[in-house]
């Protein structure tokens, strides 16, 4: 074998021994020996001799190497710690899931904005996507801006001077909440991945155990947008006694392969991160790197290519110098941003558990307990397929690898699952959103209908923001969800 081979066979295996123990492969590739006893050259010294031009430098990969230095030995970030100011409901009694699991018990982190009256009827509970902690809107105890922080407040889309508000953060989440991050009572040890499999119905059902803590018998609303708007849904049909009337926004009555397919290959580039470790990192350095780079992967499904035609086109950050392999357009520069305030503010494990949620979300698990709807609408008017997502005008229940009977069996068995929410209902969806594009808004409505509710409002707004827009957008959003919360 030529030297150059031996070279390449030596720091190969080098390298795999080194990441197997979590060793650093920088320092391992610049101190190996080559056996043939030319000994001391490295891999880019001898790059450097035989190459006809310089080689680049990768100033992202050394940041992402300086983190990982700065991390070891040091404790995980303390999640709960990121987020303060919220109360804290704990649940003592065993908590049992969909899918089999089992929480001996567990904690919610709540906050609230807005007087309850004497009644105890003017509650809206404001359910969140799904890293957001249950810091909606700043108070005394936390001045920081919240994550809806213009829609809630005295005379705001969300009215303090009427209404209740309670925000939670979710089972599974990290700020607060118990999730995978949190002691198991059962050994004193992290769940980790021992955490087991939850539902967006789990979480609902454990926000009304807050609920029932706090004597609130009903809501006036349940109010909610991305996996929000999933959870809204979800409680009008756990809970249709309990639920005065529902807005969703930016949320599907299913989830859809597409949106499923972004949010697997978040969880695939996070658990490739050698420092996951299948979930039991808590001790070392976190998945900083998957998790960096899986916040990337869902930022491009959160806005819209028109909006970043606008805001960053193909313009370069530094012009004058000669292209990189690292960030280099603006919007490369976006994204690594995005990344990196992200990577050690949530917990990666959480970001596994509940994006699984998401993806399981479907409101035909709940047909099994409702009966037949009543409605006399033609049944092609709510679909759970579609031959063509982009299409407008025409929302075909059939798929080219569904029989019509297998569809309309889906079909049947979604307006029976959202047959119990009979409570007024607005629904928003924006043109412009990938993530959860438009025509599953527009399904929700009309399964809504087709089971009988007669209540039921559709907006559709030509945002450009996507679906991030019901962050954004203060005068429409905020306009539609005041008008139908306060409508006599």
């Amino acid at each position: 074998m030529s030297f150059r081979g031996v070279l390449s066979v030596t720091l190969r295996t080098a390298v795999r021994r080194r990441a197997v123990h979590g060793i650093p492969v920088r320092a391992t590739a610049q101190s190996t020996q080559l056996a043939s006893g030319r000994a001391h050259f490295s891999s880019h010294s001898l790059l450097r001799q035989s190459s006809s031009n310089p080689g680049l430098s990768f100033p992202c990969l050394d940041r992402n190497e300086a983190r990982e230095r700065s991390l070891d030995g040091g404790p995980e970030p303390a999640y709960d710690k990121i987020v303060s100011g919220y109360s804290k409901f704990h649940h003592p009694e065993p908590f049992h899931l969909t899918h089999g699991g089992i929480l001996p018990s567990f904690d919610i982190a709540y906050e609230t904005w807005g007087e309850l009256n004497a009644a105890k009827d003017n509650a809206i509970l404001l359910h969140t996507g799904l890293s957001a902690s249950s810091h909606a809107k700043s108070h005394a105890k936390n001045m920081n801006p919240g994550w809806w922080e213009k829609f809630i407040g005295p005379g705001c889309a969300i009215d303090t001077n009427k209404f209740h508000v309670i925000c939670t953060n979710v089972l599974g989440g990290c700020y607060g909440s118990t999730g995978p991050s949190s002691i198991d009572p059962s050994n004193n040890e992290r769940y980790a991945t021992r955490f087991p499999i939850i539902t967006i119905f789990d979480m609902v059902k454990a926000q009304f155990k807050l609920l029932d803590s706090l004597g609130i018998t009903k809501l006036h609303a349940s109010v909610g947008s991305s996996m929000g708007g999933m959870q809204s849904l979800a409680a009008a049909a756990l809970f249709p006694t309990r639920v005065g009337r529902v807005v969703s926004i930016s949320a599907a009555a299913r989830s859809h392969p597409y949106s499923i397919a972004l949010r697997h290959t978040q969880r695939q580039v996070l658990m490739a991160d050698p420092n996951w470790k299948q979930g039991f990192y808590y001790a070392g350095i976190p998945p900083h790197v998957g998790m960096k780079l899986a916040r990337q992967i869902a930022t491009i499904s959160y806005r819209s290519g028109p909006e970043w035609e606008l805001r960053f086109g193909t313009k370069r950050a530094h012009p004058d110098q000669t292209p990189a392999l690292c960030a280099d357009f603006l919007i490369e520069t976006y994204l690594d941003h995005q990344g990196e305030r992200f990577c050690l503010q949530y917990d990666p494990n959480s970001l596994l558990y509940v994006s699984k949620a998401m993806d399981m979300f479907d409101m035909s698990f709940l047909a099994a307990a409702a009966p037949s709807p009543t409605s006399t609408t033609a049944p092609s008017t709510c679909t759970t397929t579609t031959t063509n997502p982009s299409s407008r005008t025409s929302h075909s229940p059939t798929h080219p690898t569904t029989t019509t009977t297998e569809s309309e069996a889906l079909h049947d068995a979604l307006v029976r699952g959202m047959s119990t929410i009979t409570m007024p209902t607005l629904v928003l969806g924006i043109q412009s959103d990938i993530l959860f594009p438009f025509w599953q808004q527009k399904e929700i409505a009309a399964c809504l209908k087709e089971a009988g509710n007669a209540n039921v409002t559709y907006y559709e707004l030509d945002a450009m923001y996507g679906h991030d827009t019901f962050l954004i957008d203060l005068v429409n959003i905020g306009g539609a969800v005041k008008g139908h919360l306060e409508l006599a």
